[in-house]
């Protein structure tokens, strides 16, 4: 088997590598079920993709809350693999499977299997359903789906394995990819938790007024008094129900907007760096540049070319 970034180095017995997810990911028990790793990536954001081969006369393979969730889709093969819970259910092309963080499964593996994983940590899939679902992250997680067909999904699934990965363009095209895939899951199979608590945060109303506030006045000093000031309640009270409610603290809910609009506008239209920099309440363009990077992973003008 090919060297693995799940399975940690040994070339220094005294300290060896992490994996990039821990040792329960999907990843390491792939590496450690002869499962052949074709490619993997880094594809910002907290995304990760790999490619996987199998080919095998029949074998047991088993997940146990691996704490991350993982899309799995067939791009060839797999006819003869069938989850031990629901036997008689097989593999084939195109077919999705989908599995949250905390899930279990068994699995027996017989034949040829080629398929692509999409590796993305639960925050990362439930954060935007404020304002794809307009629901709070707290309420939701990734079904548990087994051989689900959704053509979108895995047109989708068969365009981001296309693409060569290794430069950053093509990391940020299979990066803005991964998100559109990832929209659409969280539309098609994100559910509401068993233990989503029920008390707590802000009233939908308000969420909602503070959400479109937010990005209404991104290119303003945004305080947290404002924020109190449009939800009428104190700012010790705001900031705490705030977190609850979107995942994350004003601030940091703040910067990831302005980094979104910058995305957008960077891909959608032709203004300067300068004028963006204005728009998504960034000092200037050096301050866009550098908060950008930090986010995104190279400066805003790599990134407009590579989308373009």
């Amino acid at each position: 088997m090919n060297a693995s970034p799940f399975v940690p180095a040994q070339s220094d017995a005294s300290s060896a590598e992490a994996p990039p997810f821990g040792v329960h990911s999907i990843g390491v028990t792939l590496a450690n079920a002869n499962a052949t790793l074709e490619r993997f990536a880094w594809l910002g954001d907290h995304l990760a993709a790999a490619i996987w081969r199998r080919d095998i006369v029949e074998d047991e393979t088993a997940y146990d809350h691996p704490g991350h969730h993982t899309l799995s889709c067939y791009l060839n093969g797999g006819y003869r693999t069938e989850r031990q819970k629901l036997p008689g259910q097989y593999g084939a092309p195109q077919r999705l499977c989908a599995l949250p963080g905390d899930h279990e499964s068994r699995w027996w593996v017989r034949g040829h299997m080629h398929f692509m994983h999409l590796y993305f940590l639960p925050e990362h899939f439930t954060r935007r359903a404020v304002h794809e679902l307009d629901r709070e992250p707290r309420e939701l997680t990734l079904a548990d789906r087994t051989y689900f067909e959704d053509a979108r999904i895995a047109a989708m699934c068969r365009s981001l394995a296309a693409l060569p990965w290794e430069a950053n363009d093509e990391r940020l095209r299979a990066n803005e990819t991964a998100h559109d895939i990832l929209s659409l899951l969280l539309r098609s199979q994100g559910v509401r938790r068993e233990d989503a608590p029920v008390k707590g945060g802000l009233a939908p109303v308000v969420r909602r007024r503070l959400r479109d506030y937010i990005d209404a006045h991104l290119s303003d000093a945004l305080t947290l008094g404002d924020l109190s000031d449009v939800a009428c309640l104190s700012e010790f009270h705001l900031a705490r129900m705030f977190r609850t409610s979107f995942g994350l603290p004003p601030h940091a809910w703040i910067a990831l907007r302005r980094a979104d609009l910058a995305r957008q506008l960077l891909r959608t239209t032709a203004l300067s760096i300068d004028e963006i920099a204005a728009r998504a309440g960034y000092a200037d363009a050096s301050h866009l540049s550098h908060r950008f990077r930090a986010a995104v992973g190279t400066s805003p003008a790599a990134y407009r070319r590579a989308l373009r």
